[in-house]
């Protein structure tokens, strides 16, 4: 467990000394979920650039924009790091394509999470097993259910810690740290992709949108996938 003061240093650390001071605690135990997003990208340059003891790993749900794999690929060579990638259980995926369609998640929300589950959720708790940290590129101003989430949190649902290092960064400051630090990027981005998720499920967004508001843009939803959902 983490004390008051702890909690209170890693509030006040950079973002380098934050996460060095959760894995000397939980050696071993703290991983790290990137999506490839620029966010995860910040923080897989400062993971590896000063050689921090966490596990990276990354989700495949199987229907991603080929310049995802590009990405991965120059990532690993740039950092030398082996980031794991997960994919879902193919059984689960058959048996949604064959029952209601390869496409079904534009016919209903119920069905769009039913696919993020299967694709993602099961995937990324079966890659949290044994972990007791879990960190995230979570930045609040990216949706309104990221506002009220705490830089370092509890996730009872899968019994750890939820660490969000950049959750009080802007998208300015993310973009100036990329900028200064040739941090590479998913070129979608300088398109209008500023969430990247599954390419069915992704669009540019226009010019004064929300962030989330090309990712399942056909519904009116609170734009989650579930994997930061504890409720």
């Amino acid at each position: 467990m983490f004390t008051e003061q702890q909690i209170q240093d890693i509030e006040n650390a950079s973002v380098a000394e934050a996460i060095a001071i959760v894995s000397k605690q939980f050696p071993q135990e703290t991983v790290f979920s990137t999506s490839l997003g620029q966010e995860d990208q910040v923080l897989t340059h400062v993971i590896a650039r000063n050689n921090l003891p966490v596990k990276i790993f990354t989700l495949d749900t199987g229907r991603l924009f080929y310049e995802h794999y590009e990405l991965l690929e120059k990532t690993n060579a740039r950092y030398k790091t082996n980031i794991q990638v997960y994919f879902p259980e193919a059984a689960d995926v058959e048996q949604f394509v064959n029952e209601k369609g390869v496409n079904a998640f534009f016919e209903s929300v119920e069905n769009r999470k039913q696919c993020c589950f299967i694709r993602k959720v099961k995937p990324l708790n079966r890659a949290l097993q044994g972990a007791k940290v879990w960190i995230t590129g979570l930045r609040a101003d990216q949706s309104d259910n990221r506002k009220e989430m705490k830089m370092l949190e509890w996730d009872d649902a899968r019994q750890l810690y939820k660490f969000n290092p950049l959750i009080h960064w802007t998208y300015e400051q993310m973009i100036d740290y990329i900028k200064e630090n040739n941090v590479p990027y998913n070129p979608l981005h300088d398109k209008g992709f500023i969430s990247i998720g599954c390419a069915p499920c992704t669009r540019a967004i226009e010019p004064g949108e929300d962030a989330r508001a090309g990712r399942w843009w056909w519904e009116v939803s609170h734009k989650e996938c579930g994997l930061h959902v504890n409720s």
